[in-house]
């Protein structure tokens, strides 16, 4: 077995190597760049070295400085992680030339899954069911109208190097045939440097799933069941389950002897993943191996029980798979959320910067530990205080369950979301309690386009309805009662003059466009040691019993005899009094009034907020890398006015209609603000 490894990536999937290299009694090598210096897989590791500046093309991709690590700290292994040289077979290769090991598979199994007409070609000599269609490169934009006609519309155009959704057209008839083969090619070209691009079958109410595969130096491999990944947005997978709530397990069998079939044929060793796409038939098709481990491999580990990180460090190391397909556990249903450092408010823009609170719900399932199951984990590779920069993915942590059943999963889930606290950085987790309150969701009634369909005009407040709204208003006179329960008990009143806390109250609910709603609450029962209190909304009662402090940000407790979390703060935008209680992805902001003050400041004047049309603005935090336009230079709606890049994306901004271009405000290259001005209409 390996001394010393060194892991080749960073964020939470370092952090997750490291907790099982530490199980192991593996030292460990941590790479930084600049921006990472402080980073949490820093501080884990038992040795780090420098390897360059920020952006991830002058450190993380540099194969010869890591190598030249490796050298330096004596490390016998490398462990990739996933994204970054993962399944870069070239990287593998020049590894292996070195004389260190790569934990991963060998670099000719990485190079014939990673061409996609090529790994097609394979699996259908390795008799895997591929899709129709024509696997080798397309030379013209009439030969790939040709092509969809004879396979039968719908087709998908797809660039050979394509990945994370470039390079990916779907067509419905000739013109959009013609039309996506032109712009996936160009799309391709400059993506990739690669500008092949190939035809096949759309299938029709696709679901995205995929088996874990296993395979060691000795030509065993077995498939660790499948997991659900249907649920994308972009396609960017979104939440991740294992099982799948919707094949039988004929298909699974079938699904499951395919893989294996192809890994044999390209002598995998280590943990890799078969995708397929599943038509609504259960009709399941090859769509490309990843040789490397998936960012959900959680949810395999939960259902199994094993640590897949260990079992590629050993296979790695010359062992045995230590089980036969006949011992591969199925246990439970697990789930797993990835909790994005962006905006779904604001079109899922990314948010960078400092964690003011990080605080993760409790765990009772740990990296590394196959023992304690049925219950909640979080990988992250953050911590309060760290900053979240602007030059990589967007993952903040991902969120792990492991239920008895598929409905336990998703309320272990839904509790374990209420209790996540993050401020500072906006992040995806409105979104997630949305989607797994969606009753299409529940029913496991779902496929690919479940968010473009349901969620087409973005994500908006108003699309997560709580259960119970009149829950949110109680919690908001809870809290406040807590609050003037502690003023009335400050010793040295004045006689005469002491605070008194009256029954009655109004909770207004603060609305953007200043339609507030009023709800009247009476509080009938209150005992501050105790954390109980009666309320009545309307006609309706709750009775909260807590031990939630003043000051605290997660609120725990029982609502007539229910548990729950939920999340207070106070002050907002709307006013430094203003409570924000926020409940199953539904946040609600009050203002907790006597009666008297309720009927005043029903009498106040809206303030509208100012008119910002006649600036540009940077819809989030990042690097201006382009600025388009010239002052006096007149602009036609939708044309080019800035790029903005930020967490390996550019966003391109236009303009919202026609006008003059009166003065440039913000400089290309520097690092802008949410809503900071760039330039200035005349």
């Amino acid at each position: 077995m390996f001394k010393k490894i060194l892991i080749a990536n960073r964020g939470e999937i370092a952090c997750r190597v490291i907790a099982t290299a530490r199980k192991m009694g593996i030292a460990t090598v941590a790479v930084y760049s600049d921006a990472d210096r402080g980073a949490r897989h820093v501080q884990l590791a038992d040795e780090a070295v420098h390897i360059g500046a920020a952006p991830s093309r002058e450190s993380y991709l540099q194969a010869d400085r890591i190598i030249e690590a490796c050298k330096r700290t004596g490390a016998q292994a490398v462990h990739p992680g996933y994204g970054f040289l993962s399944e870069n077979a070239g990287f593998a290769k020049k590894v292996e030339e070195e004389g260190i090991v790569f934990i991963g598979p060998k670099h000719h199994s990485i190079a014939a899954m990673g061409d996609k007409i090529a790994s097609k070609q394979l699996a259908q000599s390795a008799g895997v069911s591929c899709i129709p269609g024509v696997n080798e490169a397309i030379a013209s934009a009439a030969q790939a109208v040709e092509i969809a006609k004879g396979i039968g519309y719908p087709v998908m155009i797809k660039a050979s190097a394509g990945g994370g959704g470039k390079g990916l057209r779907v067509a419905y008839n000739d013109k959009e045939a013609f039309e996506g083969f032109s712009s996936c090619q160009a799309e391709a070209r400059s993506s990739f440097g690669d500008d092949r691009v190939f035809v096949e079958k759309f299938v029709q109410e696709p679901r995205h799933i995929e088996i874990q595969v296993l395979g060691d130096s000795l030509g065993n491999v077995v498939y660790l069941n499948e997991r659900e990944c249907s649920i994308q947005r972009r396609h960017q997978k979104v939440i991740e389950e294992a099982p799948s709530p919707f094949i039988s397990d004929a298909t699974r069998k079938a699904m499951g002897e395919q893989a294996v079939q192809l890994a044999k044929a390209v002598q995998y060793q280590s943990a890799g993943t078969v995708e397929f796409v599943v038509g609504k038939d259960q009709d399941f098709y090859f769509l490309e191996m990843n040789t490397r481990l998936q960012v959900e491999h959680p949810v395999t580990e939960s259902i199994t029980g094993l640590d897949l990180v260990e079992l590629m460090i050993r296979v790695a190391a010359g062992e045995k798979l230590p089980l036969i397909q006949a011992q591969v556990a199925r246990d439970g249903w697990a789930i797993e959320c990835r909790i994005n450092a962006e905006d779904p408010f604001r079109n899922f823009l990314p948010s960078t910067g400092r964690l003011v609170r990080f605080a993760p719900p409790k765990q009772t399932m740990w990296q590394a530990d196959t023992e304690h199951l049925h219950g909640v984990r979080v990988d992250t590779g953050v911590y309060e205080g760290g900053e979240i920069p602007m030059y990589y993915d967007s993952m903040i942590a991902k969120l792990i369950v492991h239920g008895k059943d598929r409905n336990d999963a998703i309320a272990k889930m839904r509790e374990a979301l209420n209790g996540f606290v993050i401020r500072g950085v906006s992040s995806s987790i409105p979104f997630q309690a949305a989607l797994l309150a969606h009753p299409q969701f529940v029913a496991g009634r779902f496929n690919t386009g479940f968010i473009a369909e349901h969620y087409s005009q973005g994500f908006h407040a108003d699309d997560v309805p709580h259960a119970d709204p009149g829950f949110l208003v109680a919690l908001a006179a809870y809290a406040h009662r807590k609050t003037r329960g502690r003023a009335a008990s400050l010793e040295g009143q004045l006689q005469g003059h002491r605070m008194v806390v009256g029954e009655r109250f109004v909770v207004v609910a603060l609305a953007a466009d200043g339609h507030h709603v009023q709800h009247p609450v009476r509080i009938t029962e209150f005992n501050g040691e105790s954390g109980a209190c009666a309320i009545t909304v309307g006609e309706k009662r709750y009775e909260i019993e807590s031990g939630w402090q003043l000051g605290e940000v997660r609120l725990q407790g029982s609502v007539n005899g229910s548990a729950f979390t939920a999340q207070i703060d106070r002050g907002t935008a709307a006013s430094p009094l203003a409570l924000r209680i926020a409940h199953d992805g539904t946040a609600l902001e009050t203002l907790v009034l006597t009666p008297r003050a309720a009927e005043l400041f029903a009498l106040m004047p809206f303030k509208a907020p100012p008119d910002m049309g006649r600036f540009l603005l940077s819809p989030m935090p990042g690097l201006l890398v382009e600025v388009a336009v010239k002052a006096g230079q007149a602009v036609q709606s939708g044309e080019k006015l800035a790029v903005i890049e930020a967490m390996k994306m550019q966003n391109v901004l236009v303009a919202a209609r026609d006008g003059v271009v009166g003065k440039i405000v913000a400089a290309q290259g520097e690092s802008l603000a949410v809503d900071q001005v760039i330039l200035e209409f005349a």
